[in-house]
């Protein structure tokens, strides 16, 4: 299996576990919380190849979220961990680890350590995507 490959079945057990998280919690901030990091983790895999998005459809997706955000109830360091992730992926080149990284710590202070786990473990198989990559190079 490649790389890529493993990244994506990653991010599909991060999105589920997140998922699961919403699914379990009644309506509120810690709803809200999995919600927005679900979007976010759904945004960062439209920047990965193969079925990367182009840098347009990026933009509006962006957008999109930077709006559907402001609507929601978040904790002001879950919210503020969202604006690092979100200027990382306003880059040219965004450094996608990284932006999930901006949000292990305010994830777990506002849903727990599963949760937290769930980011750092997409995180670092983004990490692993990018040193095959550079080998590869």
């Amino acid at each position: 299996m490649d790389a890529r490959a493993t990244v994506t079945d990653q991010f599909i057990r991060t999105e589920d576990r997140l998922l699961e998280g919403m699914a379990r919690t009644a309506r509120g901030q810690q709803r809200d919380a999995f919600y927005a990091l679900w979007l976010f983790v759904r945004q960062c895999d439209g920047h990965l190849p193969p079925g990367a998005l182009s840098a347009e459809a990026n933009s509006r997706r962006l957008e999109g979220l930077e709006r559907r955000l402001n609507s929601l109830t978040l904790t002001s360091a879950l919210r503020r961990g969202m604006a690092g992730g979100l200027r990382e992926l306003r880059e040219p080149e965004p450094d996608i680890a990284l932006a999930l990284h901006q949000l292990v710590g305010p994830t777990h202070d506002t849903l727990g350590p599963d949760a937290a786990d769930a980011m750092t473990a997409a995180a670092q198989k983004i990490n692993g995507l990018y040193a095959e990559v550079a080998s590869s190079a």
